[in-house]
């Protein structure tokens, strides 16, 4: 894989300033071109990116927990040749606004006013959403009642285990902050501030320049440093209720819609026994694909074979579509 030593002037923005052997093929996604738009949604400022002609049908793709629209920065320019890709903040975290409080009617809302907003209703192809983590949390909330409006919905690595599997792992793993009015720590510098950013559930990554990419998108300059750009704000919200956690593949299955899973086989939520599982629980229509080396955060350790396994899905309900 060609690498480079220096970032090119039209990404001197868009890469961190300490960016070292960056592949040419994410120099080569982030220079394709993207728009950047607001909208609002239940009186909040929403964030997001737009690739590919508005005139193709749509993807609407949806980050996790404390993350942010760029985590599918590098990956929405390989779909965006036949699909006008959208990315965006959810509330309370990127570049978007904040809220008290976050329900799960609340960010089912936001997901049809984005779609809404960037005219992904006026084409004659309904737009599939794409949504890593607590974003499929969100996506299963928004297809429970607006399924009708969407042409399915691809799930990537949300965390499912088998009940006597989730025990455990709450047990053992110390739970996400829940102290909403505390705010957050202001770091004198880039580098400390950096040094600080860790993904959830801890692991390595197979490209390290992502890791520093998604590291310096989280952050942001204020007065005296350095601080993150979710809000504390964010834990008060649906996310995390343990009596939902111990029915995701359930909810999987009873959620109406097309839907397809794919998930890091060395992922720690989703695996290949939570594979079984989901099947077991009634969702045996909806096509399961692990991929090899890949972790929870599967577009930093194989982004390539996640677009890959991405463009087979969407292949394929084309072809179902045209029957």
């Amino acid at each position: 894989m060609n690498t480079t030593a220096t970032v090119p002037p039209a990404l001197a923005s868009e890469l961190p300033p300490d960016a070292m052997n960056v592949p040419s093929w994410l120099e080569s996604a982030l220079l394709v071109p993207r728009r950047e738009g607001w909208t609002t949604s239940g009186g909040c400022d929403i964030h997001y990116f737009c690739w590919g002609n508005p005139r193709n049908p749509g993807l609407l793709l949806i980050h996790g927990f404390l993350a942010h629209a760029r985590c599918f920065g590098f990956i929405a320019p390989f779909l965006a040749q036949r699909y006008h890709v959208v990315a965006f903040d959810l509330s309370g975290m990127g570049d978007s606004g904040v809220r008290e409080h976050y329900p799960d009617s609340v960010r089912a809302a936001e997901v049809e006013d984005v779609a809404r907003a960037t005219g992904m209703f006026d084409h004659a192809v309904r737009p599939i959403v794409i949504a890593h983590s607590y974003g499929g949390h969100v996506a299963l909330s928004a297809m429970r009642d607006q399924h009708a409006m969407f042409g399915g919905l691809i799930i990537c690595d949300l965390m499912v285990l088998r009940p006597e599997r989730l025990e455990a792992y709450f047990g053992a793993e110390k739970p996400l902050r829940s102290a909403p009015t505390r705010p957050n720590r202001i770091y004198p510098d880039y580098a400390t501030a950096k040094s600080r950013f860790v993904l959830s559930p801890p692991q390595p990554v197979n490209v390290p320049s992502l890791f520093d990419y998604m590291a310096y998108h989280s952050l942001k300059r204020v007065a005296g440093g350095w601080t993150w750009k979710f809000d504390t704000s964010v834990f008060q919200s649906d996310f995390g209720r343990q009596e939902r956690m111990f029915r995701q593949g359930e909810i999987i299955a009873e959620t109406p819609g097309r839907k397809a899973i794919v998930y890091g086989q060395g992922s720690e939520l989703f695996d290949d026994d939570s594979a079984d599982y989901v099947h077991e629980c009634g969702a045996t229509d909806v096509p399961i694909i692990g991929i090899p080396g890949a972790r929870h955060h599967l577009m930093l350790d194989e982004p390539i074979a996640f677009v890959s396994v991405l463009r087979t899905i969407l292949a394929q309900w084309e072809v179902q579509s045209a029957r």
